[in-house]
């Protein structure tokens, strides 16, 4: 059952920044109506900016911390989840932290003497948004802070650990070591694909990171971006799936199970060499809110009801109905 520390994550906290804005504040950054970009040089003062110029609302952010809310959320009990990553000595990351933790999270946070909190500004202009993503200090974590004592105390004392593939662009050494530890004393590990740049730019500490991982994530254009980087040879779903979940595994002990969603299509789950489908709940169009953050939702509430010990399928069931 579920108890205090329980899960734990590593990841690459953001503080997102959300404001209705006017056309001419996109200008000014050459920014477009709807879309997703990192921020350059040219975007460094467009936070303050934006917070100086119009009413924001301001959300914990980045994938992995997105999860292990909505985890938290659906265990209910208090800090049963734990999330690492690094943080500024500023505003922006005293927001974060206190949300964080408001949440019911117990944050280990590094902090950066120099570099800012990363933030995401999500500029909303009528029906677009434009994401505009400053990784800042969430892009130098080090290993250092997990081999703190107190860091490894919380390592030993979960028994499920989650990264996103994101911080493999960060830290992948703390990853391995987290992956090892969860192998080693027959834990479960459980990775996100998150991006299909990842899964051909950031090849090589993919794989190197995969015979530890037991539950892996993806949505189909992160499964065809996987297969193209390591020569399958298709770009049939089903069949990837199978392929990774055969690749080299660390745990014996446990077979790989291989999560794979495709928006509006069935969830596609290989297990224990069974390919189970689970069709997505229709939602009218017109009642979408908002699907920001609605992968990390759904692998949040499938890390929730694993805690629980429900089977697979049950698991899924309600993993794929809407979360607001």
């Amino acid at each position: 059952m579920p108890r205090e520390g329980i899960l734990f994550a590593y990841g690459n906290p953001l503080l997102d920044i959300s404001a209705d804005v006017d056309g001419a504040f996109l200008e000014k950054y050459g920014l477009k109506p709807n879309d997703a970009i990192l921020a350059d040089d040219k975007h460094k003062s467009l936070y303050t900016d934006l917070v100086e110029k119009f009413q924001v609302d301001y959300a914990p952010g980045g994938a992995t911390q997105n999860t292990i809310r909505i985890a938290q959320w659906m265990i209910g009990i208090p800090r049963a989840t734990t999330f690492m990553g690094c943080i500024g000595k500023d505003k922006f990351g005293n927001i974060l932290e206190e949300r964080t933790k408001s949440a019911g999270v117990r944050v280990t946070y590094q902090y950066h003497d120099t570099e800012p909190t990363g933030t995401c500004a999500v500029l909303i202009t009528g029906k677009d948004r434009s994401l505009v993503a400053y990784l800042a200090a969430a892009n130098l974590f080090s290993k250092s802070h997990l081999d703190l004592k107190e860091n490894q105390e919380l390592l030993h004392k979960a028994e499920f650990f989650y990264c996103s593939g994101f911080p493999l662009t960060v830290c992948p050494d703390a990853m391995t070591e987290i992956g090892k530890h969860s192998a080693d004393n027959g834990k479960t590990f459980i990775m996100n694909l998150s991006a299909p740049f990842l899964c051909s730019v950031f090849k090589k500490p993919m794989l190197d990171l995969i015979p530890y991982v037991d539950i892996l994530f993806g949505n189909e254009s992160e499964a065809v971006a996987f297969a193209d980087a390591n020569d399958f040879g298709t770009k049939d779903i089903p069949e990837i799936a199978k392929k990774i979940a055969s690749l080299p595994k660390q745990n014996g002990k446990m077979g790989r199970t291989v999560i794979i969603t495709q928006g509006a299509d069935p969830t596609l789950v290989y297990q224990e060499g069974k390919l189970t489908s689970y069709p997505v709940i229709h939602i009218k169009k017109e009642d979408i809110v908002d699907t920001n953050g609605a992968g990390d939702a759904f692998v949040g509430g499938k890390s929730q009801l694993w805690l629980y010990g429900c089977m697979l399928g049950l698991f899924a069931h309600f993993s794929r109905k809407p979360l607001v």
